[in-house]
Formats: structure tokens, sequence, C-alpha cells
């Protein structure tokens, strides 16, 4: 595959992480213009009205601060996946809401679970490790650009907090390995010179013979140019 068929910039690069952050945004705004709370449709574990959560709970939020803390990483991450893994991107995130949602369900403590938090988990999980996994040098580049801006979040994966659905980021977490391990994903060849390769052979390098044993330059003889015929053709009288 080419090349330029991989890390190229698309619309889905701008739309995915704006349809993101305008859903969240949309449904806090309905439940403040209406006065409604939609924290019970949220994740309530291991009952079947808490299932409905699984696709739900990610565009729900108790705050504007929930929402805001929510809102930069959702964008940011959204456009590193549908940039660097445009093919699978689609794919990662309706998996990653859903079994993040179904493991919360099964492993989280009795109350509502809500935020898209638990898919930003999957989001950051997934771009480390396939970053990492697939070893080519801009995803494992992007891999440290994740770390390096979210690492701290792996602390929220463990009970610090009462107020913080941790079962939820764990959930996210893991379910980001499990995609990075299962999902394939095509990346660009690196290039290769000729000299990278196993059965590359200094004798048989045409510029290399350019050179001695102690890399002095060797002048090339040129071979003397044929010397010139003329050949003279003379018309018989009368020909055209």
């Amino acid at each position: 595959m080419k090349t330029n068929e991989h890390f190229r910039f698309s619309d889905g690069v701008l739309l995915a992480p704006l349809v993101a952050v305008l859903s969240i945004w949309i449904v806090f705004w309905i439940e403040i213009q209406y006065g409604v709370n939609f924290n019970d449709y949220g994740i309530y574990p291991r009952t079947l009205e808490g299932l409905r959560g699984v696709v739900l709970s990610p565009f729900i939020h108790g705050s504007v601060e929930h929402l805001y803390n929510n809102t930069l990483p959702l964008a940011i991450l959204t456009a590193f996946l549908f940039y660097f893994y445009q093919r699978a991107a689609l794919k990662v995130l309706v998996l990653g809401i859903l079994v993040s949602g179904l493991l919360t369900w099964i492993i989280a403590r009795p109350s509502y679970h809500i935020g898209a938090s638990g898919v930003i988990y999957v989001l950051a999980s997934f771009i480390f490790f396939k970053g990492i996994f697939a070893k080519h040098f801009r995803l494992v580049a992007l891999s440290l650009v994740v770390v390096f801006i979210y690492g701290s979040m792996i602390w929220y994966i463990f009970p610090v907090k009462d107020n913080i659905s941790w079962e939820g980021h764990l959930a996210g977490f893991l379910t980001g390995l499990l995609l990075a391990l299962t999902i394939r994903v095509k990346v660009p060849l690196e290039k290769k010179y000729d000299w990278e390769r196993e059965d590359y052979r200094e004798e048989n390098d045409p510029f290399l013979q350019h050179f001695d044993e102690d890399g002095n330059f060797i002048e090339q003889k040129e071979e003397p140019d044929e010397p010139i015929k003329i050949k003279y053709h003379y018309k018989k009288d009368g020909e055209a």
C-alpha cells in the first residue's frame, strides 16, 4: 500500500471530534434548558434497566465541570484516532463504547455511572498500546505524546476518589488494551535504503566502488572517445 494512503487529513479528522463534543454539550444543554436529569439513564451495574447506560452514559454529565474536563481530551484523542488509524477508527470507537460499558456494568459499584471518561480511557489506552505494538516511528511518537499529555490519568483507574467512576476508567483502559491487541491496522512500510537490507554487499555498491579501502576517492578514468568518422555520399547527375 502506498505511504500517502496513511496518516492523511480527511473530513473525519475534523468531523468526528466535532460530533463527539457537540453531542455531549447538546445533551447537557437539553437538561439545563428543560430542567430534566438524565442521570438515571447511566450505567447501573447488574440490572437490566442499567444496560441502556452502556450506550447512553457517555453522553450524560453531572455538571459543567464534569463536562468541561471531558471535552478537550475527547476532542483531541478522537482527532488522533481518526488521523492515525483512519480505517479502524469507527470500529474502535463503537466497540470501545460497547465493551467498556458492558465491563463497567459487570464490575462497578451499585450507582449510576455517567460521562465520556470511559471512552476517553479507551482512546488513550488504544492509541498508546497500538503505537507500541505497531513499532512504527510515527505511532510510537504518538504514544509518547499521549503519555506526556494524559499519563497522569493512570491514577484514576484506581479508587483514589469516591465521587469518580474508577471502574469506568479501568474498564475503558482494559478495553483499549484489548482492542489494540485484536484490531489489525495497516501502517506504511518504512523506506529502506539498499545499505539497510540484509542482502546488502558493499562490493556490489556502485557508489562505494569510487573509494579504496582507506576511504580515498578513486578517480575513474574516462575511456577515450572513438574517433569521429565522416562518410560522404555523392549523388549521380540527374538524381533528385
